[in-house]
């Protein structure tokens, strides 16, 4: 029952995000809003990412990172702003996504630095969740410049090729397998030593799939509202 109220739950909210990122790109004809969206699903996974969850659907369960369902749909965004703006200004949004997961690395290892007040007894528990992600950075940013930037061109020469026809094939062709490549890469640095990484992978790869599956409409819906007179 849980599982099924998290699921309802992030379709309602990726379905208000892709309103409101392709609404904004519409009406300003900038894609301002996508590219905070991106950003901030980026920085939250890193976070994210240090929990290892139990997505249990009733007749098969998997073993995934709490940040697997939210980073899925970075694919999503990056698509969108391909599909209404080209790759030049997809690869803009990724280069700042990249910066600012460097900015938040090292203001999460000043913050664990500084002396805790005398009176505050929460470093310990501070220390055990963020301590952990610098590694986690890593991983994430080594994935994430070569996964998504394979999606914005795998997006871009499907686009081409099909004369912008067939936007489902170039959104699900563009993000599984790029989907694959940052699954394969970031678990390996990132839990190497720590985790299994076997069930992780296919975990993870297996529930981003499941992901790109269900963006296919998010992605006509999105390009329908863009391109709405």
């Amino acid at each position: 029952m849980l599982m099924l109220l998290i699921i309802i739950l992030w379709i309602l909210l990726i379905s208000a995000f892709t309103i409101f990122g392709a609404y904004y790109a519409r009406k300003y004809c900038k894609p301002d809003a996508l590219i905070g969206l991106y950003v901030s699903f980026v920085l939250l996974s890193n976070i994210l990412a240090v929990k290892i969850a139990e997505f249990d659907f009733g007749f098969i369960s998997f073993t995934a990172t709490a940040a697997t369902l939210i980073f899925s749909v970075t694919f999503l965004f990056t698509d969108i702003v391909n599909e209404k703006f080209g790759r030049r200004e997809t690869q803009k949004m990724i280069f700042i996504a990249f910066v600012s997961q460097i900015a938040s690395t090292l203001f999460i290892w000043m913050a664990l630095s500084l002396p805790s007040a005398s009176f505050w007894t929460g470093q310990d528990k501070f220390a055990d969740i963020l301590s952990f992600v610098p590694r986690i950075m890593l991983a994430g940013w080594i994935a994430f410049l070569i996964s998504e930037n394979a999606d914005a061109y795998i997006f871009s020469w499907f686009k081409k090729k099909t004369n912008g026809k067939y936007l489902w094939m170039r959104n699900a062709f563009s993000s599984i397998p790029s989907m694959a490549l940052d699954t394969v890469i970031f678990v390996t640095i990132a839990f190497y030593g720590n985790q299994p990484l076997l069930p992780l992978i296919i975990g993870v790869m297996v529930l981003k799939w499941l992901v790109a599956l269900v963006d296919i409409p998010f992605m006509y819906l999105s390009r329908k509202i863009m391109n709405k007179k």
